[in-house]
């Protein structure tokens, strides 16, 4: 087996603007030229291994993010997909391959001109390309950069080389976008179709049917920061914007039900084979990736009580209750004789005591800190010098107790729109990992950023 060095980057969302019947924020043309400099970049370059092994460490294309309406007619296409978009079947996620390489045509070829040249890729799956799952999506993935099964492979979870590295894209550490079966990814009730989060569905049903409303940015808004929006959004805007949101309770619980049902027990069965085989195929014991299971967030799309509290939808309710019953007691102030101050006090501290218990059943929106912790007891169960996640878009590392741990940063970035201040549009940190494996076990990783033309070199990190 030829010896390797490796290139791993993360979170490139590759179709993320491909709308068909909703608002959109283009791609940055600047990013994919960008991608695509770099990747010919190291096919040019000769490592000091025997070949380059890239590693998409999740959410390459962006299966999610696309919106894209079923052709009349299709029969393969629910109720859901015909208002909102096709989902995760096979079929349709075949067609999004289809447009996101028509739409991305010079990161592909790079890709192709990387395996060209006797090098390796491995797509890790994240939560925004799970749908990688089919077998189908894989094949036509590898013809589009011209791989065989030995040279461009797929992993739905992790890529680990003993002692050196362990790579996943780390959303199971965050209960928004987290998949109960990451193995087998479907919904119960309907195996032909991948799983959708929470976040899947939120981003569907409301961020890309919304006006103003991106992908980003919501980990410091609460409750009365989406009422606000909503108020801005105009009566008829408001009323939608509810709307979708019930949808999206109404869908997130009859999929959450599935899952205490015999179709589950079926989908947690076959996870036990497809971990067995990924036990042996990455040279671990399935003791081991059981271990790593228990770590994982569960996910708020499991439970039907876990999908309203996700949305604050428990805490609009409750403050909607609270409305109409300070209403009646203004109304029947004067009849309560001198209760009336004390009902004010129940009131309130009945509000109080539920919009707490509300807040603190909803998790943090931000998973950095979790992924944090999880890379450290991750390093004790699989030995290597380095962990590596993504997810998060921001590049960062951490001295853990027996490795170290890098995210891989992002290649997703908005085009700037002329008519707001440019300086705010979401730009990438076009970040990336260089790792060299040493026979002296001092192994290397260097996270590096693409600059005008060249890598340059952020950090460097030696194996503990």
């Amino acid at each position: 087996m030829p010896t390797e060095s490796f290139l791993i980057l993360s979170d490139v969302h590759l179709g993320s603007d491909l709308n068909d019947s909703g608002p959109v924020v283009p791609r940055s043309k600047a990013i994919d030229t960008d991608l695509a400099a770099c990747l010919e970049h190291y096919a040019g370059t000769a490592p000091p291994a025997d070949r380059w092994h890239l590693v998409l460490a999740g959410d390459f294309v962006d299966f999610v993010g696309m919106a894209i309406d079923p052709a009349a007619g299709d029969a393969v296409a629910n109720d859901a997909e015909r208002k909102y978009g096709m989902f995760g079947a096979e079929a349709h996620v075949r067609e999004k391959v289809r447009r996101a390489v028509a739409r991305h045509a010079d990161v592909f070829a790079a890709l192709r001109r990387l395996v060209e040249g006797g090098n390796a890729v491995t797509f890790v799956s994240g939560n925004h390309d799970t749908e990688m799952h089919w077998p189908a999506v894989q094949e036509d993935l590898r013809a589009a950069i011209g791989g065989t099964p030995e040279t461009v492979r797929f992993e739905p979870w992790l890529f680990f080389k003993r002692g050196l590295l362990f790579v996943e894209h780390g959303h199971q550490y965050d209960p928004f976008c987290a998949s109960p079966f990451i193995m087998t990814p479907v919904l119960p009730h309907d195996p032909g179709r991948v799983a959708p989060s929470l976040s899947d569905t939120l981003l569907r049903y409301v961020v890309r049917r919304t006006p103003g409303m991106r992908e980003y940015g919501h980990e410091d808004r609460g409750l009365w920061s989406y009422i606000s929006w909503g108020l801005m959004l105009g009566a008829r805007g408001t009323l939608a914007l509810f709307g979708r949101f019930i949808e999206v309770v109404r869908d997130l619980r009859h999929a959450a039900r599935g899952y205490g049902t015999s179709a589950a027990d079926a989908l947690a069965k076959e996870q036990r084979t497809r971990l067995a085989a990924l036990a042996e195929r990455v040279g671990v014991s399935v003791a081991d990736l059981d271990v790593a299971l228990a770590m994982h967030a569960r996910s708020l799309g499991s439970s039907p009580r876990l999908v309203l509290a996700s949305v604050m939808l428990d805490r609009l309710l409750t403050f909607c209750a609270m409305i109409v019953a300070f209403t009646v007691l203004a109304i029947t102030w004067g009849h309560l004789g001198g209760y009336g101050p004390a009902v004010l006090a129940a009131l309130l501290l009945v509000w109080t005591v539920l919009h707490i218990s509300f807040s603190r059943a909803r998790p943090s929106v931000d998973p950095a800190a979790e992924m944090v912790k999880r890379a450290r007891e991750l390093s004790a169960v699989f030995p290597c010098a380095f962990v590596v996640m993504g997810h998060t878009h921001v590049p960062t590392s951490a001295v853990l107790d027996r490795a170290t741990y890098l995210n891989t940063g992002s290649w997703a970035e908005e085009e700037p729109d002329p008519a707001f201040d440019v300086a705010k549009a979401y730009r990438a940190a076009r970040t990336h990992l260089v790792i060299h494996e040493r026979e002296d076990g001092r192994h290397e990783a260097q996270l590096r950023a693409w600059r005008v033309g060249a890598p340059e070199t952020l950090s460097t990190h030696v194996a503990q």
